[in-house]
């Protein structure tokens, strides 16, 4: 059997056993396209139309290393920001509190000292929008940038790691303050347009204005919808998933990013050529820098704002110690190689219909292990 139609079998054969509606899988190796596999439906119920290799996903966390991460990056190229800079030099309202001593490098490695996740969308709009334009209403990040101070830390900072959408909440803070823009038209100018990355983009079905040229909004029917929310009493489709960034308007630091395969290489590239020191919008020794794991594997696998496989990992068993991605809750996943030159991405909306199902957590070591030994083992 080819090894195209091996893949696209094993992307079926999960559909059939529940673990999502549909998916796309896209290999890349040694920067050239090996194959755009897709499977099943873009939705259950109602039955939706066939995946393509044109659907765009909720990318979830993939938002951190493919907006966050990669914008704090270019922000330190450019000598915005230090990583030994404590977060309050840029972040005035943090100032004197415990969470204002924490660095750049201590956010990007989840050791602030704050913890993973809290409900703040339960104090802020209860429909899960706010009123105009994306990444608009500065009173409501305002709002979550307080209460984020205000959220005793569960550690001391540095002590150890836990994975915090809180502390890439105030990552997206940063970079917005330190940039002069909202996150959504920074990293539209500064990430997604130089490297022809669309459709990458935060709220897909909503206008939104750059440089006085208006965006034109997505179809709805191109997106795969993810769950239906009982916040805000929908079936969400073109609207993220995560309610935390929903009440943020759909644009914050740890999820709201919508793409496709294709639109997830594009940046996953940059990141490796700069690794190699090819030519990239990312200078090489800081990618090289980012993508190493910093502490010894007992304690933690995060590199900054990247993983790093650490048995069981989501990358499989045949990752090098050198790869690095990440993943995202609504089903979608990056890994990239830099040994072999190896970049998969998986896009799913396996929370669709409900968050409850974890039969991925299953699927994506095998899918990995498969596409190695398909695309890299047998060269």
């Amino acid at each position: 059997m080819a090894t195209h139609q091996v893949i696209e079998a094993a992307l079926q054969s999960a559909v059939d056993d529940g673990v999502f509606p549909g998916a796309v899988l896209a290999v890349r190796l040694r920067g050239a396209l090996q194959c755009v596999a897709v499977a099943g439906r873009m939705s259950s119920e109602p039955p939706g139309l066939p995946v393509q290799p044109s659907t765009i996903y909720d990318l979830a966390s993939l938002t951190k290393p493919l907006a966050t991460v990669t914008s704090v990056l270019l922000l330190i190229q450019r000598a915005k920001v230090a990583l030994e800079d404590p977060v309050q030099q840029v972040l005035a309202e943090l100032e004197g509190m415990p969470i204002g001593q924490a660095t750049v490098r201590d956010l990007l490695t989840h050791r602030s000292g704050l913890p993973g996740w809290r409900p703040l969308y339960e104090r802020l709009d209860a429909r899960g929008i706010v009123p105009g334009l994306s990444g608009g209403n500065q009173p409501v990040k305002q709002h979550v940038l307080k209460m984020i101070r205000d959220e005793p830390l569960i550690y001391a900072r540095g002590e150890r790691s836990v994975y915090s959408d809180l502390g890439f909440m105030l990552l997206g803070f940063l970079v917005e303050r330190l940039s002069g823009m909202a996150l959504d038209l920074w990293c539209g100018e500064a990430i997604i347009r130089p490297l022809r990355a669309d459709p990458l983009m935060f709220c897909p079905t909503a206008g939104r204005a750059q440089l006085g040229v208006a965006r034109p909004t997505v179809d709805a029917l191109r997106i795969a919808p993810t769950e239906q929310d009982d916040w805000r009493n929908r079936l969400l489709r073109g609207e993220v998933h995560d309610e935390n960034a929903a009440a943020m308007g759909g644009v914050a630091g740890h999820a709201g990013l919508f793409g496709t395969a294709e639109s997830v290489l594009a940046v996953s590239g940059a990141w490796l050529r700069g690794y190699h020191g090819g030519e990239s919008i990312l200078d090489g020794e800081l990618v090289r820098q980012f993508t190493t794991r910093q502490e010894p594997a007992s304690r933690s696998s995060w590199a900054l704002g990247w993983d790093t496989p650490s048995a069981p990992s989501s990358s499989g068993s045949c990752f090098s110690e050198r790869s690095f991605g990440h993943l995202g809750y609504t089903g979608t996943s990056l890994w990239i190689d830099p040994l072999c030159e190896l970049e998969v991405v998986l896009l799913s909306n396996r929370v669709h219909l409900s968050r409850r199902n974890e039969k991925i957590k299953v699927f994506r070591p095998r899918i990995h292990d498969l596409v190695y030994r398909e695309f890299v083992s047998t060269r």
